[in-house]
């Protein structure tokens, strides 16, 4: 993957901010699912570090897809996660807490960095720590009241992604909330779903996020 920094691999993900959560996808799935991905619409890749061979997938996806799309890791826990992904290739780099020392990493390898907030005080770290976007989870918990209470306290140009239960539907209400961009898991994939499935499921979200956003396809 062609070094850029996280700037303009931000610049590049708010174009169309849905990343797809791709947790236990295997090598030898990983480059069909990637690619009907792309057919799609997608262009922002997350696999989640606790599943076995997620290193290689986030290889063989960097290789496959090159600059067309941002590929990393999720569930980035310590910086020997956030070095393993670098390494292979990945330039996203997403957790489920606000540890800030992987943030710091992050940024000082240029990958695009997102960990998880539930809290303003979280929020707050992240950001002071050089987070690009904040991960809102669980996005089931904190609930889109939730969300609009730490929007009318954040910084405005912050990023704002809620994952956990997130559906074609749900999209509006939540971008109504203060989202501005989404992580999706098992409605779009899961270990057993094949790459035309993914498709289809991307098509419907990538559809839902434009209907919401008043954008023509």
């Amino acid at each position: 993957m062609t070094s850029k920094t996280p700037q303009t691999l931000l610049m590049k993900a708010r174009r169309l901010p849905l990343v797809a959560i791709l947790r236990g996808l295997t090598p030898a799935n990983a480059a069909a699912v990637g690619l009907a991905l792309m057919e799609s619409g997608f262009r922002i890749i997350e696999v989640p570090l606790n599943r076995p061979s997620a290193l290689q997938c986030i290889e063989i996806l960097s290789r496959e897809l090159n600059d067309e799309a941002l590929v990393g890791g999720g569930t980035m826990l310590t910086l020997d996660d956030v070095q393993a992904v670098h390494d292979a290739g990945g330039r996203l780099a997403v957790s489920p807490n606000c540890d800030t020392r992987v943030i710091a990493r992050a940024v000082d390898l240029g990958m695009l960095s997102v960990p998880g907030i539930a809290t303003p005080t979280e929020a707050f770290n992240g950001i002071q720590a050089g987070a690009h976007a904040l991960k809102i989870f669980p996005a089931e918990m904190i609930g889109q009241r939730g969300l609009k209470a730490l929007k009318s306290v954040l910084p405005t140009h912050i990023e704002l992604w809620p994952v956990g239960s997130i559906s074609p539907e749900s999209l509006r209400p939540w971008m109504a909330a203060g989202a501005t961009g989404f992580g999706i898991g098992s409605q779009l994939f899961t270990p057993n779903t094949c790459a035309a499935d993914v498709l289809t499921r991307g098509k419907m979200f990538i559809q839902a996020w434009h209907n919401a956003s008043g954008l023509a396809m």
